[in-house]
């Protein structure tokens, strides 16, 4: 377990499968906290983790429960102390601790070689731990870097899988505008460089309950498909 999962108690999960194969470093970020059978994205998370990890013996993974994790929001103390530190300057004890919880998800992240981000859009954004989480990735000189033609992505390299679920139709040019759980992942991820990420989203089940079993079941399908070959 890592250190801020062992400080606190909360969960982080690694498995590490030996092989002859060079392995991979997967790491699962789920952020819902309901049970699969009572959620969508959390169904889409089980189904894409068993599926892989069949497919793919050979992979050291990590799987992160945000809401598990209880990770501390990222406001001043966290800043301040980013900031103290890149200046040489002395740390408080509490910014030491901040600074160290960002920088023990944000260097997982940077190790890992794909990654995976299932989750659901509540009141048209994501869960609030994930941009929590988030917060802590997008750090200057490791996700991306000031230019003077603008911001420039730094981790373009990693494979990327969004998994979203979302119970009305967002499709049409009038909802569009208001989905703002996978796009704003995908932009996020877009000003790190990482511009082609899968996405594979659910969504309609709730607004279309005649259809709504099929709808389910043809998106896991979907989710399988991705992650046997990823």
């Amino acid at each position: 377990m890592g250190l801020f999962s062992s400080l606190f108690g909360k969960k982080e999960e690694n498995t590490t499968v030996e092989g002859n194969k060079k392995m991979s470093k997967v790491l699962f970020v789920k952020a819902n906290d309901r049970p699969a059978e009572q959620a969508v994205s959390s169904k889409m998370y089980e189904t894409f983790v068993s599926t892989y990890k069949e497919a793919n013996p050979n992979t050291e993974i990590t799987e992160l429960d945000l809401f598990a994790l209880d990770l501390p929001y990222y406001g001043n103390i966290a800043i301040s102390g980013g900031y103290k530190r890149s200046q040489g300057m002395e740390l408080t004890a509490e910014e030491e601790k901040a600074v160290a919880t960002v920088d023990q998800y944000l260097n997982q992240f940077l190790e890992a070689d794909k990654v995976v981000f299932a989750f659901p859009l509540w009141n048209f954004t994501v869960p609030a731990p994930l941009i929590t989480y988030i917060s802590y990735l997008s750090q200057a000189g490791k996700t991306f870097k000031y230019t003077a033609n603008g911001p420039e992505g730094l981790v373009g390299g990693k494979k990327v899988v969004v998994l979203g679920a979302r119970g009305s139709d967002y499709s049409s040019e009038q909802m569009a505008p208001m989905e703002m759980a996978v796009n704003y992942v995908t932009t996020v991820l877009g000003f790190w460089g990482i511009t082609d990420p899968e996405t594979v989203v659910i969504e309609g089940h709730n607004q279309y309950p005649d259809r709504s079993q099929q709808i389910v079941e043809e998106g896991l399908e979907n989710v399988k498909k991705v992650a046997a070959k990823f």
